[in-house]
């Protein structure tokens, strides 16, 4: 466990957004990659050693305005899907809030990223159906505007981006399913309470995740749909605009939860993404908590440091160490951090 200490606008968080960098190739908190090169600099690079299994990886990413370089031990990886996995995350901020209030894509954002970190196979095929989607987006255009173009291209497509789709839509049920084998215990061990689940939404009805099942109602949707897709220009149902929900004694905390229940249901989400990783690729990942300790009271931030303090490794950010228990202080690194300083206690 290492616990970074200071006062706010401080660095802290700095620290745990270049190590998501270095794992995901993206911020947990920023969008656009040069929102995080200095003011007045052209360039910021973000270096990290990773020992997983005894081999030892030397990552770094260089970003400059429109362009980001990736390295594994000094050589160029061009695929991003070659890279990420190499150093497993979990993340946890205040803003997560928002994986519960926040709109759909927040959501499907936060699967993505879980299961590109599990399966490199994944990634691909999430790729390649958002590039199908694009394409078959554009095609609707130019058939809303040129009554005489080729509808059977059309129908191409649309059976590539149905394939896709049907390998999307199983593996974020199988993944959801390895989540709620553990997230209620984990909400019962910080929360004292149990009854919480995650309820996978996809925007079209299916009897079951069988393949040709799927690929039947996909078939129906699109047939159906066709006119409706025409004038939008865009296509209306698939894995794009799937959701999930959480469930608590069975009402969505969305709309009838406390927000101390909703940070904790997040929590417990997060933490249950750890036996994942140890299950599908034999690793631990580290977990990211970044101001954990304001968003719970006394009890709760006790509960969760008796979770994490051992097994798996860990960075912190808070303002203050108060009312933590000092058996899991003594277990811990602790550093101060000042105006983007970090020294060791």
């Amino acid at each position: 466990m290492n616990i970074f200490v200071g006062d706010n606008a401080q660095g802290k968080t700095n620290i745990l957004e270049a190590i998501t960098f270095l794992a995901l190739t993206k911020s947990h908190r920023l969008g656009v990659h040069p929102n995080v090169i200095m003011f007045n600099k052209k360039k910021a690079t973000i270096k990290g050693v990773v020992q997983k299994d005894k081999i030892i990886s030397k990552l770094e990413i260089d970003m400059m305005d429109n362009e980001k370089k990736l390295f594994i031990n000094k050589t160029e990886i061009r695929k991003v899907a070659d890279y990420i996995s190499n150093l497993n995350i979990i993340v946890f901020s205040p803003d997560d809030l928002e994986i519960i209030k926040g709109s759909p894509s927040v959501r499907r954002n936060l699967l993505n990223i879980q299961l590109s970190q599990v399966s490199k196979v994944y990634l691909n095929v999430y790729n390649e159906y958002n590039k199908l989607l694009r394409t078959r987006n554009e095609y609707l255009k130019v058939l809303f505007q040129n009554s005489i173009a080729d509808i059977s291209y059309l129908d191409i497509i649309t059976d590539k981006l149905i394939e896709k789709a049907v390998y999307i839509y199983q593996k974020r049920m199988e993944y959801i399913q390895l989540v709620n084998e553990n997230i209620d215990s984990y909400y019962k061990q910080i929360n004292g309470e149990c009854g919480l689940f995650i309820k996978y939404q996809p925007n079209i009805d299916f009897s079951s995740y069988d393949g040709e099942e799927l690929r039947k109602a996909l078939k129906h949707y699109y047939k159906k749909n066709y006119k409706k897709e025409l004038n939008y220009g865009m296509t209306l149902v698939g894995p794009h605009r799937d959701d999930f929900s959480f469930i608590y004694n069975g009402n969505d905390l969305k709309f009838f939860g406390s927000q101390g229940q909703q940070k904790t249901a997040v929590l417990a989400y997060k933490l249950s993404e750890i036996p994942i990783f140890r299950s599908l690729l034999n690793t631990e990942p580290v977990l990211l908590l970044d101001d954990i300790f304001s968003e719970l009271d006394l009890k709760k931030r006790n509960r969760l440091l008796k979770l994490i303090h051992t097994g798996i490794q860990s960075i912190i950010t808070t303002t203050d160490l108060k009312n933590i228990n000092k058996k899991y202080l003594m277990d811990a690194y602790i550093y101060n951090v000042k105006n983007g300083k970090v020294e060791r206690k």
